[in-house]
Order: structure tokens, then sequence, then C-alpha cells
């Protein structure tokens, strides 16, 4: 179920050039589960801006965004104190609920923001993830110290070499000899698709897609499944990996 709030921009600054983080303030009762997302309303756009949810408590919620369009761009001079209509609660979230001791977390890009609350929430049930993080470069990496302050361990990827394994999060996992009995991974999807046909283990993928309503309505980001057609927003993000057909 998912819900219509105002919410108040308590902080918004950058991590690196093009990632932004914003905390606001208001009702987080109908977010769930790590994974899921916002729809954000802006002032002079039709379509809400749908963001992953990073972390959240009882009271703030904090998102990650990429600057990449006029939407993003006019997120990024929003102020402390300024209101944001949002719909929370959207979308189907990552599933602690498994059989599972040593979990790892994949990250690709503006698709490790989800992967934080996760791993604080695998942590409180007693399990211990490692986490990869893959980025084209060193200076696109956050949230590594955030993860490593978690307790997690933690791997870094940069397609340049600048800073951790050379290559992507597949050559980093081989590299570090990862050991893990499932996995969660959220990025782009050719990211996604290489991670499944590399590894034996099961795992739960969250996919990114262009969204229209946000809730289920307009069937516009949909892709292909075993059981047919699922909508990223509303079966989705987080699906399993044996229900993708690639």
């Amino acid at each position: 179920m998912y819900k219509n709030g105002i919410y108040t921009i308590l902080r918004n600054e950058p991590l690196t050039d093009a990632v932004w983080r914003m905390v606001l303030e208001g009702d987080t009762q109908w977010i769930a589960a790590p994974g899921q997302f916002v729809n954000i309303a802006l002032e002079g756009r039709y379509l809400r801006r749908p963001i992953s949810v990073c972390d959240f408590d009882e009271r703030t919620l904090t998102l990650i965004y990429k600057v990449v369009g006029d939407g993003t761009e006019q997120m990024s001079r929003m102020l402390p104190g300024e209101r944001l209509d949002l719909l929370t609660g959207l979308g189907n979230g990552f599933s602690t609920a498994v059989d599972t001791r040593r979990p790892l977390l994949v990250g690709g890009g503006v698709g490790v923001p989800p992967l934080y609350n996760l791993a604080k929430r695998l942590l409180a049930e007693g399990k211990r993830p490692s986490v990869v993080l893959g980025f084209n470069t060193a200076a696109e990496l956050f949230y590594e110290e955030e993860f490593r302050a978690l307790g997690c361990d933690v791997t870094v990827a940069t397609a340049d070499g600048s800073r951790g394994v050379r290559g992507f999060v597949t050559t980093a996992i081989a590299a570090r000899g990862l050991d893990f009995d499932y996995f969660y991974a959220c990025g782009p999807l050719p990211m996604l698709r290489a991670l499944c046909e590399a590894m034996e283990q099961d795992g739960q993928l969250s996919f990114e897609e262009r969204m229209g309503c946000g809730f289920g309505a307009c069937m516009g980001c949909s892709c292909k499944a075993l059981t047919g057609n699922k909508r990223i927003c509303k079966e989705g993000p987080v699906m399993r990996k044996g229900e993708i057909l690639w």
C-alpha cells in the first residue's frame, strides 16, 4: 500500500559532483521493506520522479539521487525547510526471509543506496553481509565508509582502476574469492544480467526503469518474466533471479 504525504527537507547535500543526499522529515509508516521507493512531485513537472529509499526511521527518510536531468537538477537546488509532495511505500522491496547466513550485496552506481537499509536489516537479524560497490571511477564513489561503519566487509571496484579492484563487480567478486550463499543486487541492467550469468547462487535483483505513474496503472515500466509481463513499479523493482527472462 502506498500513501501520499507532505515532507520537509532537513538536509540536501552533495556526496560527489553529481550525486546528492536528501533527508526528509515526515510519515514513514508506509515504507515496509528496504528497496521500496518514493515518487516525488516537482513544481512545473508533469511526471513525478521515482527515487529509491536509502534509509528510514520513524520520522525521517534518506534519499540519494543523481543529477541527470532538469528534474533532479531542480531537486539539487532545494533548501532545508522546503516541502515536497511524496508518494511513499511504493514497489516490492527486498525480502530478508530467506535461508542465508552469508549474503552478498552488490550495488552499481546509483543502485547502491537501497542496499544500505538492507544491510542494516540483515545485520539486525544476525547475518553478516559482504558488500561490493561498483563505479566507473573513484570520483563517483560514495557510501563506502557508511557500509564499513555498519560492520560490513566492503569491496570497491572501479572500471578504470582508480580505486579498489580494476574492472566490474563480477571481477571484484572473483578476485576477492568472496564466500556467500545468497545475493542481493541493484544497478544497471547489464550489471544485473552479468551477475546472474556468473553466479550459481540464488538472489534478488532490483531493477532501474523509467516510470510513468509509479504504482502500476500505466504499464509503462513492464519487463518480461516467466509468468508474463511484470511491472517494475508494482511487482518490482525487486524480483527473484529465477523469474527474469533475459
